[in-house]
């Protein structure tokens, strides 16, 4: 009957719902989509992620949270009480600062956070890189009033690079990745992050999940992924632990 037009197709609901904010998690759905995978992405914060994961909102939450000791497990158990979860690598990346090029102020580490000649832009709330610098200026024991531009937001890793390299602050914190595209900017590797899927146990045996395992194994897609330098991806699809 014709009456069916008037009423609103149901869109068709995703199989799998991707959180993140790495380039190489689209390319990942783009392969699923060609295993028939219904797949869809949102690219929430790592702490926005995993409570989307908590509240069913989505099926994997691409997390890396350091928690002044290790990444991503005790946020999960925090984020997600009682729910068993699996922590599946992506990858490893350096974080570290951006600093103009030459590094005139001579930045050498967290410590100089502190520094009464230094300014920083910063990331909104949840995000990764604003959690590691609020993890280490209480382990320095700086408060954030004393740091300069900490109340100055950048939407990304990309926006607060060219910033620095325009000399608009001395500092700020991200992925070396970045830095590597950009003139008039010098990178600082303070740690290696894990990058990690974070996914409920009780979805490990579902469809979609085991053909997005099957995807991270896939040589064509590895080396697709091969050519985004500054990942390292040694442990790329291994269970790293249970939660």
């Amino acid at each position: 009957t014709h009456s069916t037009l008037l009423t609103p197709q149901k869109q068709e609901e995703p199989d799998l719902i991707i959180s993140g904010q790495d380039v190489v998690l689209d390319i990942l759905a783009n392969y699923l989509q060609q295993e028939g995978v219904h797949t869809a992405r949102t690219y929430l914060s790592s702490f926005e992620g995993l409570l989307s994961l908590y509240q069913d909102h989505i099926h994997v939450a691409a997390c890396h949270l350091f928690d002044g000791v290790a990444y991503n497990k005790t946020f999960v158990r925090s984020l997600m009480p009682g729910i068993p979860a699996v922590l599946v690598n992506v990858s490893y990346r350096t974080q570290g600062f951006y600093v103009q090029k030459g590094n005139p102020k001579n930045i050498r580490g967290w410590s100089d956070l502190g520094r009464e000649d230094i300014t920083v832009l910063n990331r909104r709330v949840g995000s990764s890189a604003r959690i590691l610098m609020d993890i280490q200026l209480k382990r320095l024991g700086i408060p954030a009033s004393k740091v300069k531009g900490y109340d100055r937001i950048m939407k990304s890793h990309l926006t607060m690079a060219a910033a620095v390299a325009a000399g608009e602050a001395d500092l700020a914190i991200g992925t070396e990745r970045i830095s590597r595209q950009m003139e008039n900017l010098d990178f600082i590797p303070l740690l290696e992050e894990r990058f990690d899927f974070v996914i409920k146990k009780e979805m490990l045996e579902t469809e979609p999940v085991q053909k997005l395992r099957k995807v991270l194994n896939d040589p064509a897609f590895r080396k697709e992924i091969a050519h985004f330098s500054g990942n390292d991806y040694r442990d790329l699809g291994k269970i790293i632990c249970e939660v």
